[in-house]
Order: C-alpha cells, then structure tokens, then sequence
C-alpha cells in the first residue's frame, strides 16, 4: 500500500515533470504554445501560474494574547519554533481561536498535519475558508470556463472578454483527444485556421458596415464602434477558443474543486485543470492538501482523490 510520503513524492515528481517551477514561493505549471501552418496560435494544456497567496503575522497576535491570565501561557502561541505556510498557519490560528487554544496544551505547529486531518475528516471545514490563492488559468478553451464558474461559491473570476479583445490576441485550444490521433490532430488545426479566417473575415465585414453607417452597428464613438465589430464577429468563434482568466479561490472550495474537477468521472480537459492547480496547490501547502492521493488512470491521465471529501 501507498505511504502518504511515497505520495508526497509522485505528486512533487509529476509536479516537476509536467515543467513545474517555483519562483519566490509561486508555483507555476506554464504550458508551451504552437502555432498551425497558417501561422495560427494554440495550446494543447492548461497552464497555472499562482499569483497570490496568504502571508500571515502571527505575531501580531502578541497584544492580544497577552491580555489574558498570566498563567494561562497564551504568548507562547507566537513563539512555536515549527514554522509553517503561510495559509496553513492563518487556518490554524482561525481553528484555534475558536477554542482559545493558545496555552501549552495546543496542538502546535508540528502535528499541524494531524490538526487539520481531524477538521477535515470531521467536515468541520469552515476554518479552510479564510485562506484564499489567486492564479492565472491559460490554455483552458470556453468549453472549460464555462463549466469552471459554476464554481461560484468562494471563488472570483475574471475572464478575457471577446467583446473587448480584438482578435489580435486569439488562440485556440486543442483538446487530449486529438493529440493522440494525427489526423485529429489536422483536422483540430484545420479547423483553427478556418475560425481565425472567418473571425477577421467577418469583423473587416462587419468594420466595412459600420464605416459606411449601417443602423445595425450604429456607434457614437470608435472605440464603441470595434466593440460592436468584436461583439457581432464572436458569434464565429467555436468553444476551442482559448478563454483566460484570472482565478481566485479560498481553500475550502478548491478542495471542492479539486475534489470535483480532478476525479476519474470528471471530461478529461477540465480535469487536466484541476491536475495542475492541485498540484501548484500542494507545492505552496503541502500540509492543507496534503491528504490527497495520486493516482494514474489505465488511459494514462491522473485522478486525485481524499477520504475527507466535501470538509
């Protein structure tokens, strides 16, 4: 059977294998992009970049806790020499604020792991919400947003708008599927030429109308005036379009996600998402997420699963 630090180590080795870096304590899963004959560009992963995460000052708890009987030994509580990250130690704090446990009978630092094993196998998971991490999410296609802001709560989105953004700036994202079969393969790529082609075609169209004042795109202004082109053009675009968008989540709903998004059931391109954000995730706390397992599926692609689901 699997030790939980062989575990550890397949989920730091797929981290690294998948081109995982680490820069000042942010984790990131960046993902190559590849351009068609015709010159279009596309992705064929999902690239995390961790963007913010939780810094906590524990110390300034001191004038708080020092308000308190003496004999109690709650200042202790700021000098527990096992150092922890960041969001584990706010979590931790929250939880154990809860019962003023502060004195020398606390859980400390070192058996943090098993302090928030028994939150969360006890589904008491109110405490995971007051870490939050911020990524930004690219080479996901409009196919995958779109099911991923369904994830509404504790969570915030921000997403390209095809509105807003020309098509200076389009990309496509070809799905798992069609790397592996090569006349799949040209045919994905066939295709993101033909809606690069149709996208611009149909915006000089749509550009040429306005120019001439035509009352369907009727604008007072020209900025107003390409937001109407780019508005009407996007209808051509197909749910391959590449949709990034920056993502923010506290801990206790990207457990959900990840719970949800990384299962074996979940469509293989949204789980290749929730693969790397988890993975990110366990790089910059590997304490919070650290009672999920690895597993590889029969078709090659991994699933993450834990015991203490829906804390």
């Amino acid at each position: 059977m699997e030790t939980k630090g062989t575990n550890a180590g397949r989920i730091a080795h797929l981290f690294s294998e998948l081109g995982g870096t680490v820069a000042d304590g942010f984790p990131a899963i960046h993902a190559p992009v590849y351009r068609t004959g015709a010159g279009t560009y596309y992705l064929k992963s999902p690239g995390v970049v961790m963007l913010a995460r939780p810094r906590t000052n524990v110390a300034g708890l001191e004038g708080f806790l020092e308000g308190f009987d003496p004999s109690l030994g709650f200042p202790g509580y700021v000098d527990d020499p096992t150092e922890l990250p960041d969001s584990s130690q706010l979590c931790k704090t929250a939880g154990q604020l809860c019962y003023a446990s502060f004195g020398p009978r606390r859980t400390t630092n070192e058996n943090a792991a098993a302090y928030f094993e028994r939150l969360t196998s006890a589904g008491h998971g109110s405490v995971l919400e007051h870490a939050s991490f911020s990524f930004l999410l690219y080479g996901i296609s409009r196919s995958v947003t779109h099911e991923l802001v369904r994830h509404r709560a504790g969570a915030g989105f921000s997403q390209v708008s095809q509105r807003y953004v020309s098509g200076a700036v389009l990309r496509f994202v070809e799905r798992p599927e069609y790397g592996e079969d090569e006349e799949l393969h040209r045919l994905f790529e066939e295709r993101a030429d033909r809606a690069a082609a149709e996208y611009a075609a149909m915006a000089d169209r749509l550009l040429e109308h306005q120019e001439g004042g035509a009352a369907m795109l009727s604008a007072d202004y020209k900025t107003d005036a390409r937001k109407k082109v780019q508005q009407t053009a996007r209808s051509l675009l197909p749910n391959e379009t590449e949709a990034p968008m920056v993502f923010t989540g506290n801990v206790r709903a990207l457990r959900h996600i990840t719970e949800m998004r990384a299962d074996a059931h979940a469509e293989s391109e949204i789980r290749a998402l929730a693969l790397r954000l988890f993975l990110c995730l366990h790089e910059a706390d590997p304490i919070l997420f650290g009672d999920y397992e690895l597993s590889t599926l029969p078709d090659g692609t991994y699933t993450v699963k834990t015991e203490h689901r829906k804390a």
